[in-house]
C-alpha cells in the first residue's frame, strides 16, 4: 500500500520478462510479480509495473501523483490530448460534455435498439454460412458498427472502423518505435480527421446524440473534438470484439456454465463480469509519476513511468478465490476491469449494455449448436483477447 517518502524506502526492483511469453500468456509472469515484486520495474517494458489489486486500487485515485498527463507519451503525440490524459477539472469538464452520449438513459433509449438492429443484419449474413471465424466475422462487424452509432462516423464502413482502430492500438503500444507501425498509425489519424470533416456539416445542421454531435454542441474546441473521437474509436472497437469473442469462447470451453446461462440460472451480464475479470480486454493503464512517492516500500520518482496492470490486479489471489478459474457464481463486485478511479472507463454502460444484452443472447440464439471448430489462440497483455474463433453451428 502508498506511504509516506522514508529514508529507507528501496529503488524499484528490476524484474526481468520474456516478452514473446509475456505477449503469448502474461498470467504466470504476472502471478510472480505479486508474489515476488509486486511494484517492480521490467526494463523490456521500460516501465514500473504495480501488480496488486489494492495497491492499484488505492492508488488510481491519486492523480496528484500517478498522473494522467503525459506529454510525451505515445497518445498524446499519435492521437492529440484527449480527456484521458488530463486530471483534476481538465477531465471532468470533458467528461461532462460527452456525457449525454454515454449516459445510461442514453445507451437504453437510444443506442440499444441500434445494436440490435445491426447485430441482427450480422447474424443474418453469416447464418446461412454454417461457419465462421467468430473474431472477424462476427464480433468485429458488430462491434465496429456499434462504434459507428456512437462515435457519429456512420458514413465508413464496419471494416474501415477496425482498421483505424487497430492502427491506432498498435500505435500508442509501440513502446519498441518501430516505423511502420508509427506510419499506419498516422495514417488512420489522419482518415479519421477526413471523416470528422465529412460528419461535420450533417451534424451542425440536425444533431444527434453521437460522440462527435455531443462535443460540437458543448463547444469543445475542434482538437479536443477530434481527440476525443479518436480515444473512443482506438478502445471501442477492439475492447468489445474481443469480450464479445472471449466470453462466447468461455462459455464454449465452459458447458456446465454455458447450460446455467441457457437455462437463466445466470444473468449475461454476470458473464461480462466475470470475463472481464478473468481476462481483462484492458490489461495496464499508464501513469507519468508527478511527484516523488513510497508504495510497498518503493520510491517512485518524479517523470517515471508506471503502468497499473488491470489484468494482473483481477487475478489477485488476495482479492479473488482461485483466480485463474472461469466461475460465474463469483462476486465480481471487486474486479476493477474498468478502472477504479476518476478514469473509469465513460463507456463501460455502453459496452455492457452491448455485450451483455445484445450480442452474447442474440448469437446464441440465432446460431444453435454453436460450438468450437478449432483452436483459439489469444494474444496480448496491454490489450488481450482471441486473434481467431473458428466456430460452426447448425444450419
Amino acid at each position: 500500500m502508498s506511504q509516506t517518502l522514508t529514508a529507507d524506502a528501496r529503488p524499484a526492483p528490476v524484474f526481468e520478462i520474456d516478452p514473446a511469453a509475456f505477449w503469448h500468456d502474461p498470467y504466470p509472469t504476472l502471478r510472480r510479480m505479486r508474489d515476488e515484486a509486486p511494484v517492480a520495474f521490467v526494463p523490456q517494458l521500460g516501465a514500473v509495473l504495480m501488480t496488486r489489486r489494492d495497491d492499484i486500487f488505492v492508488n488510481e485515485k491519486k492523480t496528484e501523483i500517478f498522473s494522467s498527463d503525459q506529454p510525451g507519451g505515445l497518445m498524446n503525440v499519435l492521437m492529440g490530448q484527449n480527456m484521458m490524459r488530463k486530471d483534476g477539472e481538465a477531465h471532468k469538464a470533458e467528461r461532462a460534455a460527452i456525457f449525454p452520449t454515454v449516459s445510461p438513459r442514453t445507451v437504453r433509449d437510444v443506442w440499444k435498439a441500434q445494436f440490435e438492429s445491426a447485430t441482427e443484419a450480422v447474424l443474418e449474413r453469416v447464418r446461412p454460412l454454417g461457419r465462421a471465424n467468430m473474431v472477424t466475422d462476427i464480433a468485429m462487424p458488430i462491434s465496429g458498427e456499434a462504434l459507428k452509432c456512437i462515435t457519429g462516423l456512420t458514413q465508413i464502413g464496419w471494416a474501415e472502423m477496425d482498421r483505424v482502430s487497430q492502427g491506432m492500438m498498435d500505435g500508442i503500444a509501440n513502446y519498441a518505435g518501430d516505423p511502420e507501425v508509427e506510419a499506419r498509425c498516422n495514417d488512420c489519424t489522419a482518415a479519421i480527421d477526413r471523416y470528422i470533416d465529412e460528419r461535420m456539416p450533417a451534424l451542425q445542421a440536425a444533431p444527434d446524440h453521437s460522440l462527435l454531435s455531443v462535443q460540437m454542441q458543448a463547444g469543445l474546441p475542434e482538437r479536443q473534438i477530434r481527440a476525443n473521437v479518436k480515444l473512443a474509436i482506438s478502445g471501442g472497437q477492439n475492447e468489445p470484439r474481443d469480450v464479445i469473442g472471449g466470453a462466447a469462447w468461455a462459455l464454449l470451453t465452459h458447458p456446465e456454465a454455458l447450460r446455467s446461462v441457457m437455462a437463466g440460472q445466470v444473468g449475461w451480464i454476470q458473464v461480462f463480469d466475470e470475463y472481464t475479470r478473468w481476462i481483462a480486454p484492458i490489461g495496464m493503464s499508464p501513469r507519468r509519476i508527478a511527484r516523488a512517492h513510497v508504495v510497498e516500500g518503493v520510491a517512485l520518482q518524479p517523470e517515471d513511468r508506471l503502468f497499473f496492470m488491470f489484468g494482473s490486479a483481477n487475478r489477485d489471489e488476495r482479492i479473488f478465490d482461485d483466480p485463474d478459474r472461469f466461475d460465474l457464481t463469483r462476486d465480481c463486485g471487486p474486479s476493477i476491469a474498468f478502472g477504479a478511479g476518476p478514469h473509469f472507463c465513460a463507456g463501460a454502460w455502453a459496452a455492457r449494455c452491448l455485450v451483455a444484452e445484445v450480442a452474447l443472447p442474440m448469437i446464441f440464439d440465432r446460431l444453435p449448436g454453436l460450438r468450437l471448430d478449432g483452436a483459439v489462440p489469444f494474444g496480448g497483455w496491454a490489450f488481450r483477447g482471441p486473434l481467431r474463433m473458428p466456430v460452426a453451428w447448425d444450419v
